[in-house]
């Protein structure tokens, strides 16, 4: 489908919109989550990183920051969430397992959780749909919903049902093309409490401490 001539800013405020109402009826489905949208002054630059505190984030939550003008998801993984993903690449029902889509992560975000390998527990990706730039809904596996008992959580695009695991990484057979795009970001501060979105890690080589 040709997306000539179609506002993209007007089509993601519209279905962020009807996206929340037809949502409204598969029960609480965003368990757990967190928001935190405040800017910090770096920010207010154009491009700028942006820091993120997370020594509150407890195993489940998703906070939600944004960074030129997107929503970056930050999710504290719990070990079973960890183990349906592995479920998932067993069963095969996803499009780009080992993430060799390059273009989507940088290189040490390049495995199958798609995260530094020092903070395997924690996912960080911009949280818009790669079919159209739609948001996608949380929606875990004890919630309310209509997908089906293989459903082991993760994230729908109510727009054309595209879903991603806690990953990021995209089913097979929906319309997204690819997996979720994690942004440059690395750690810092007391226990790598601070996430900083939009840069690589100044202190070591290949930007993963």
């Amino acid at each position: 489908m040709s997306d000539d001539g179609v506002d993209m800013k007007k089509r993601r405020f519209l279905t962020a919109t009807t996206s929340a109402v037809g949502l409204a009826g598969m029960g609480a489905l965003a368990v757990g989550m967190v928001r935190y949208m405040g800017k910090s002054e770096r920010a207010e630059q154009v491009g700028a990183p942006i820091e993120a505190d997370i020594s509150k984030l407890l195993p489940g939550k998703l906070m939600i920051i944004e960074w030129r003008s997107q929503p970056i998801w930050i999710l504290k993984r719990t070990p079973d969430m960890i183990n349906d993903m592995k479920i998932l690449e067993e069963k095969k029902f996803l499009k780009d397992p080992d993430s060799k889509n390059n273009a989507q992560q940088p290189k040490y975000a390049e495995n199958k959780l798609r995260s530094i390998e020092k903070h395997k527990e924690t996912m960080v990706v911009i949280g818009l749909c790669t079919h159209l730039g739609c948001s996608p809904k949380q929606i875990d596996k004890t919630a309310e919903h209509e997908l089906g008992t293989e459903w082991l959580g993760g994230f729908l695009c109510a727009c054309h049902g595209s879903k991603f695991d806690f990953a990021g990484r995209v089913y097979d057979g929906v319309p997204a093309g690819d997996n979720l795009k994690v942004p440059k970001h690395y750690y810092k501060g007391n226990n790598d409490s601070v996430i900083v979105i939009g840069e690589d890690d100044p202190r070591a080589k290949g930007g993963a401490a």
